[in-house]
């Protein structure tokens, strides 16, 4: 991950008041190994590349953690906790996860295996597009670290390519509801 790009993600977060409101939440809060992922990242320099506003087609906040207390009473509890520091809109979109439990709903929802993961940093290397395998958390200090296995250069690059680790029909899907929104999307298979 070459250093500028990490520099120009970081600086549109910092730059987006919504996604550092939930940064900042979800610090304070101290969830164990927690990050924000997905589409609350990657969406916001999608939209800088393309002129559209920060916040544009973004649905959720997806809020990884990692506790080995895998039952689903406990991340319900955590769930909840989450969603009373929140006021709406926000309460309803941080989607709280943990993410030592996925293993244990992701086949019977999408339909393929998924191995347990170790750490919440693991989770983006397992998605289906490398531009959108990108986290970030806010540190005590107000630096953010930036979690991208693929790096950043897709991204930046408006390129969609599959995982190389994940060979899913998953993609297609990903690449196909992104285009509607982004159609300056590159789509390389």
């Amino acid at each position: 991950m070459t250093a500028s790009l990490e520099r120009r993600l970081k600086d549109i977060i910092i730059e987006t008041p919504s996604l550092m409101q939930v940064l900042r939440t979800a610090r304070e809060i101290n969830l164990p190994d927690w990050m924000i992922f997905s589409g609350a990242i990657y969406q916001r320099v999608l939209n800088t590349l393309t002129n559209r506003d920060l916040d544009y087609g973004v649905r959720d906040y997806d809020l990884g953690y990692f506790d080995p207390d895998t039952s689903y009473e406990a991340e319900d509890a955590i769930i909840g906790r989450v969603a009373d520091r929140f006021e709406q809109p926000l309460r309803d979109m941080v989607e709280v996860r943990n993410q030592a439990r996925v293993h244990l709903w992701f086949e019977a929802k999408f339909g393929e295996t998924y191995a347990p993961l170790t750490c919440t940093a693991e989770a983006p290397s397992r998605f289906t597009t490398t531009a959108f395998a990108v986290g970030a958390r806010l540190e005590a200090n107000d630096s953010i670290s930036i979690i991208a296995p693929f790096g950043l250069d897709d991204l930046f690059a408006l390129t969609l390519r599959p995982n190389p680790n994940r060979v899913t029909g998953g993609f297609k899907r990903t690449a196909q509801s992104a285009l509607l929104r982004w159609p300056e999307l590159k789509v390389v298979e």
